[in-house]
C-alpha cells in the first residue's frame, strides 16, 4: 500500500480548519497541498525575496559608489572589486526569478512544480562568479603590462573599508536566510558577497603598497582578488553540484528514519529517500506494520507517519509513505528497543 498526504485528509479536518483551507485554495486554486504545508513554503519564498531585494539594493549602491571612485583613483584593484560587486548584485536576478517560479503550483507536465528552477539559478550564479574572476584577472594582467599611476590613495583605502563592511553585512544576511530556508542558491550568493568583502580589504592593502612606493602593488592585489574569487567559486560550485545531484545531509535522513519508527504501530522504517525541490524537502520511505491491520487503519497510520515527519524534519513539506507487512525480524527488533 502506498499513500501520501496530498489531498487525502480534507475529510477529517475540523470545521474551522476546513474553511481556512477553502480560503487558501481560492487564492491558489491549482494547488493540491494542504495549508499547513503551503504557508511555510510561501513564507520561505517571501523571506528569500526580501533577502534578495535588500541585498541587491545595498550592493548596487555600493558598486555605483565604487565605480565613481575608480574614475577618481584609477585603481585596477578597486575596479576588480567593483566588477565583483556588480556581478554579485546581478546574481540576485536569476535567484529572484527562481523564487517566483518556485511558488507556481504543480501541473500535469511539471508534477513537482518549478522549484528546481532554484538549482538552475545556482548554476547561473556560479557562471557569473567565474565571469567576474576572468574579468578581474584580465584587468590586473593588463595593468601589469601597461602601468598607470594610482591617485587619491586615502579615498581608495576608504572605499575598500566601506566595501568590506557592506559586503559582509549582505553576506551574513544571505547565508543566514539561505540556510534557514534551505536555498543552496542563496547560500552560494552569500558566499559570493563574503568574497567581495575580503577583496575590498585587499584594495586597502593595494593602496598601502602604492603609498609605500610599490606601484605594482595595485595590480598584484587585483590578481589576489581573482584568486579569492576562484576559492569562493569552488565552494559555490560544490554547493550547487550537490543540490543538482539530490544530495541530502545524512543526519537528516537518519532523523526521518527515527521519527517514522517512533510512530505507534510502526514496526520499522526503511528505504528512506529524500530530495530537494527548490528549498523544500520531499521524502519517500517504507514502513512495516502489523499485517493484521485493516486497509483503513494502515492508511491512517501512513498519514500519522507523514505528519510526524513534517513536524520533526526541518523544511520537509511532503512525504510518500509505503506500507508493508512486518516480518518476524521486525517484530523482534521492535520489542528489543522498547
Amino acid at each position: 500500500m502506498t499513500t501520501s498526504g496530498h489531498g487525502h485528509d480534507h475529510g477529517r479536518q475540523a470545521a474551522g480548519r476546513r474553511w481556512w483551507h477553502q480560503v487558501a485554495h481560492a487564492v491558489r486554486p491549482h494547488s493540491h497541498d494542504s495549508t499547513d504545508r503551503l504557508d511555510p513554503a510561501l513564507e520561505t519564498s517571501k523571506r528569500g525575496m526580501r533577502a534578495l531585494v535588500w541585498s541587491f539594493a545595498a550592493l548596487f549602491v555600493t558598486a555605483v559608489a565604487q565605480l565613481a571612485l575608480v574614475m577618481v583613483t584609477g585603481s585596477v584593484a578597486l575596479l576588480g572589486d567593483t566588477i565583483h560587486n556588480f556581478a554579485d548584485a546581478l546574481t540576485s536576478v536569476p535567484i529572484g526569478i527562481a523564487f517566483v517560479l518556485g511558488r507556481r503550483a504543480a501541473t500535469r507536465r511539471y508534477t513537482y512544480g518549478l522549484g528546481r528552477a532554484e538549482d538552475l539559478a545556482g548554476v547561473i550564479v556560479v557562471v557569473i562568479i567565474a565571469g567576474s574572476a576572468a574579468l578581474a584577472a584580465y584587468e590586473a594582467i593588463h595593468r601589469l603590462a601597461h602601468p598607470r599611476p594610482v591617485q587619491h590613495l586615502w579615498v581608495l583605502a576608504l572605499a575598500g573599508i566601506v566595501g568590506f563592511a557592506g559586503n559582509e553585512l549582505v553576506a551574513r544576511y544571505r547565508i543566514t536566510v539561505g540556510r534557514q530556508i534551505g536555498s543552496a542558491a542563496l547560500v552560494a550568493d552569500g558566499l559570493h558577497a563574503r568574497t567581495d568583502g575580503f577583496t575590498s580589504l585587499a584594495v586597502v592593502l593595494g593602496a598601502a603598497g602604492v603609498a609605500l612606493g610599490i606601484p605594482a602593488a595595485d595590480p598584484v592585489v587585483g590578481l589576489l582578488i581573482t584568486v579569492a574569487i576562484l576559492f569562493v567559486l569552488r565552494d559555490a560550485a560544490k554547493e550547487v553540484f550537490r543540490r543538482l545531484m539530490d544530495a541530502v545531509d545524512p543526519a537528516t535522513v537518519e532523523l526521518a528514519e527515527r521519527s517514522a519508527a517512533e510512530v505507534p504501530g510502526v514496526r520499522a522504517a526503511k528505504d528512506v529517500r529524500m530530495r530537494w525541490i527548490g528549498h523544500s524537502l520531499r521524502a519517500e520511505l517504507a514502513v512495516r506494520v502489523d499485517n493484521s491491520l485493516t486497509v483503513d487503519r494502515a492508511h491512517e497510520l501512513a498519514h500519522e507517519v507523514e505528519h510526524q515527519l513534517r513536524q520533526t524534519v526541518p523544511r520537509l513539506t511532503a512525504a510518500v509513505v509505503h506500507i508493508e507487512p512486518a516480518t518476524g525480524a521486525d517484530i523482534i527488533h521492535a520489542r528489543a528497543h522498547r
